[in-house]
C-alpha cells in the first residue's frame, strides 16, 4: 500500500549516532507536487544534517495513507512532514504519530484539530481559489457560466480552493458558477462530469479545476467535445504535463504553488522542533498564476513543478 517517492528516499527508525531521521509521508506517490516538496525537503536536510525518508500511499485514500502512518509510527523517527488526505478522518492516526513521540509538521495539508503538530505550512488556498476565479474571469470576459472541480469534501486544500473561488465569484455578477461537483481523486471521473455538464450546459463558458488530477479529467473532456479553447480551463498546480498543456492552448492559465519551498520550510520547523527552538504555527508561501504570456519568464520558473530531484 506505500510506496516510495520517485526520488527515493533513505531509511527511518529513531536517531543513531547522533542524526536525527525525518520522515515525509506525502498525500500520494509519484506526483509532481509530491516529488518537488522532496525536492526541497532534502535539500534542507542535507543542509541541516539529517537523515529524510519519504513513504507515500500509493493512491489519495484514507485508509491507504492510515496504513503508511502506522507503519512510520512503528518506527518512532524523530520528526514527521506528514501531508494528510483528509482533515478529520486522519487526525487519529496522526494523534497517535506524535504521541508516540515524533514531532509533527504539516505540508500542504492539515487537520481541523489545532492542538495537533508543531508547525503548518501551506499556500494560502483561499487565496489561491480567489486567483483562479480572477483568472477565469479574466479568460471568459466576466461573464457566462462556469464550474468548479475538486477531488471530494473534507480536504483542507482543495476545500479552501472552492471557497475561495466561489467568494471571489460573488464579485462577478455576470458569472454564474452552474455546478460544484466532487468526483474523487480521479481523472476518469472527472472527465465524465465535465462531459456531462457540457451536455446540460452547451453554453458554458469555463472550468476551475482544483487539483492536478480533476484537471487532467477536465482537459480530456474537453478534447473529446470538441471545446479546447472554447470552453477556457484553469487549474491549480503546474506539473510538467499542465505546464505543457498550457503552452499549446488546452489549458489558459494555472494557478501554481511553491512546493519545493513548503518542503524546505517543513525540514526547517521539524529540525527547530527537535533542537528545542521556537517554531512558527503557520507558515503560508506563495502563489501564482501561470499563463501564456509568462510562462517562459526566470522569475516564473521556481514556481513550475519536477519530475523528479
Amino acid at each position: 500500500m506505500a510506496s516510495l517517492a520517485a526520488c527515493g528516499g533513505g531509511s527511518t527508525g529513531g536517531s543513531a549516532g547522533g542524526k536525527k531521521k525525518v520522515t515525509l509521508i506525502q498525500g500520494v506517490a509519484n506526483e509532481p507536487f509530491y516529488i518537488s516538496m522532496y525536492c526541497g525537503a532534502k535539500e534542507a536536510a542535507s543542509q541541516a544534517g539529517v537523515d529524510l525518508d519519504v513513504v507515500a500511499p500509493a493512491k489519495w485514500d484514507t485508509p491507504m495513507q492510515q496504513t503508511v502512518v502506522d507503519g512510520v509510527t512503528a518506527k518512532k523517527p524523530d520528526a514527521v512532514l506528514i501531508a494528510p488526505v483528509d482533515k478529520e478522518a486522519m487526525a487519529n492516526s496522526v494523534k497517535q504519530l506524535a504521541g508516540n513521540g515524533s514531532k509533527v509538521v504539516f505540508v500542504d495539508t492539515e487537520l481541523t484539530d489545532a492542538s495537533v503538530g508543531v508547525s503548518r505550512i501551506s499556500s494560502d488556498n483561499a487565496l489561491g481559489g480567489k486567483l483562479g476565479a480572477q483568472a477565469l474571469a479574466k479568460q471568459i470576459g466576466d461573464k457566462g457560466k462556469v464550474i468548479v472541480l475538486a477531488p471530494k469534501k473534507g480536504i483542507a486544500t482543495t476545500d479552501d480552493r472552492v471557497t475561495g473561488f466561489k467568494d471571489e465569484m460573488k464579485n462577478h455578477p455576470n458569472i454564474s458558477v452552474v455546478s460544484e461537483q466532487y468526483p474523487g481523486d480521479d481523472a476518469a471521473k472527472s472527465q465524465e462530469v465535465v462531459s456531462a455538464t457540457l451536455a446540460a450546459n452547451p453554453d458554458l463558458a469555463g472550468v476551475f479545476a482544483s487539483n492536478l488530477v480533476t484537471g487532467e479529467g477536465a482537459a480530456t473532456a474537453l478534447k473529446s467535445g470538441n471545446k479546447v479553447g472554447g470552453v477556457k480551463l484553469v487549474e491549480f498546480d503546474a506539473s510538467p504535463a499542465q505546464v505543457d498543456a498550457l503552452k499549446a492552448g488546452t489549458i489558459q492559465a494555472l494557478i501554481s504553488q511553491e512546493p519545493l519551498e513548503i518542503g524546505r520550510k517543513g525540514i526547517e520547523q521539524a529540525v527547530n522542533a527537535l533542537n528545542g527552538k521556537p517554531t512558527e504555527s503557520r507558515i503560508k508561501t506563495e502563489l501564482i498564476e501561470v499563463n501564456a504570456s509568462n510562462v517562459g519568464d526566470a522569475n516564473v520558473a521556481k514556481y513550475l513543478y519536477r519530475k523528479d530531484c
